[in-house]
């Protein structure tokens, strides 16, 4: 623990590496002045984590301190080639007005980058792929609960993104979605289900109700007007995503190669046609096969055996990095020992594809999507 007399860089950094311990991740502390500050590792997900401290919770100290520490977790995943960055701020008391505060400068500034804020007080407050499971919250004092409002949240975040494809599972067919299938009455048994905290599920579910797409009058939780929560999915879903075109060494069936390169992996995945294709909804032939990453490798790709970078010739395949790493590995669709993104993902992922995507998102809607619009009352 660290107190206000004592907190420093290097209590810091204990205390953010206790934290992962606890929760069953490996750890390593870089030596002084090379690399990160810390290297934590759990399963596939391995990040470059920069911890800074500060004893005031105040937005006005605490974000600051949030932009540096993620422009040198950047730096430090891009030295290290394997690693995710993830920016950690150690503060004494964490209350729910700075994790707003955070949370809103994350949403408009730093999407894509995994952050936490940890406190001495109990408060985890973690967004990034593999990370929901550290988070822990307090209860707010009683007194204030009569007056609180609720938070706008953004719905199609990557983590709520996720959630919505596990409330949607029990209507898509099997195969077309890896998702837990099951009936929700209360937001403890679906947080649970999905894997996420409560305090993760709780503000999605607020929001759903505040924004009217859950029925109220059902005893389960059931989505409604998801003809609407779709369009604004679909529009919430359009980010450009770093991509390199990539070949390989050898000169065989690219499928195959592919497929041998993936089998077995849990951080990649077929995605768009190749995606659509391997369900059994492909529509649009001659595209390139994607592949998606949670993160480019670098140019160079010295750690990708067999492959090069195709700038100048057409490529076998195009490796992508996942705008929303969560729901797109959480919910992919195991092929053989390949992994492939699920429907909802892939309908999501190609409508802006020059090469006939939409004709390809109106197949996969026909086929999948429009059957959910229909049983939403079931």
């Amino acid at each position: 623990m660290f107190s206000s007399r004592s907190i420093n860089r290097q209590a810091g950094e204990d205390f953010v590496a206790q934290v992962f311990r606890d929760h069953g991740w490996a750890v390593t502390a870089a030596q002084e002045g090379q690399g990160p500050d810390l290297i934590v590792a759990q399963g596939a997900f391995r990040f470059a984590v920069e911890v800074k401290t500060v004893s005031e919770g105040r937005p006005d100290r605490v974000i600051p301190l949030l932009s540096q520490a993620i422009l040198e977790a950047q730096a430090a995943s891009v030295s290290l080639g394997d690693a995710l960055p993830l920016a950690v701020v150690c503060v004494e008391q964490a209350a729910s007005s700075l994790l707003r505060h955070v949370e809103s400068f994350v949403e408009r500034y730093a999407i894509q980058v995994p952050i936490g804020i940890v406190s001495e007080s109990g408060v985890r407050f973690f967004r990034g792929p593999a990370l929901e499971a550290l988070n822990q919250m307090l209860p707010e004092p009683a007194r204030y609960a009569a007056h609180s409002t609720p938070q706008s949240v953004n719905l199609f975040s990557d983590l709520n993104q996720w959630m919505l494809k596990v409330l949607l599972a029990r209507d898509v067919p099997d195969g077309l979605l890896q998702a837990p299938r099951q009936i929700y009455r209360t937001g403890a048994e679906f947080a649970q289900a999905a894997q996420v905290s409560a305090m993760s599920a709780s503000r999605f579910l607020s929001q759903l109700r505040h924004e009217g797409f859950l029925d109220e009058s059902s005893s389960q939780i059931v989505l409604v007007r998801r003809e609407e929560l779709f369009r604004r999915w679909r529009a919430a879903a359009m980010r450009t995503c770093p991509e390199l075109p990539m070949r390989f060494l050898i000169k065989a069936p690219v499928l195959s190669q592919i497929q041998t390169h993936l089998n077995g992996k849990v951080d990649a995945c077929l995605g768009l046609f190749a995606a659509a294709d391997a369900l059994s909804l492909g529509h649009v032939s001659g595209v390139p096969p994607y592949v998606y990453v949670p993160k480019l490798p670098r140019p160079d790709i010295s750690e990708w055996p067999a492959l090069v970078a195709s700038a100048h010739e057409r490529p076998d395949f195009i490796l992508r990095q996942a705008s929303f790493p969560q729901s797109t590995f959480r919910a992919a669709v195991d092929r053989n020992g390949v992994l492939a993104c699920d429907a909802i993902q892939v309908w999501l992922d190609v409508a802006n594809h020059p090469s006939r995507g939409a004709e390809q998102a109106d197949f996969i809607y026909k086929k999948v999507m429009s059957p959910l619009v229909e049983r939403q009352a079931g």
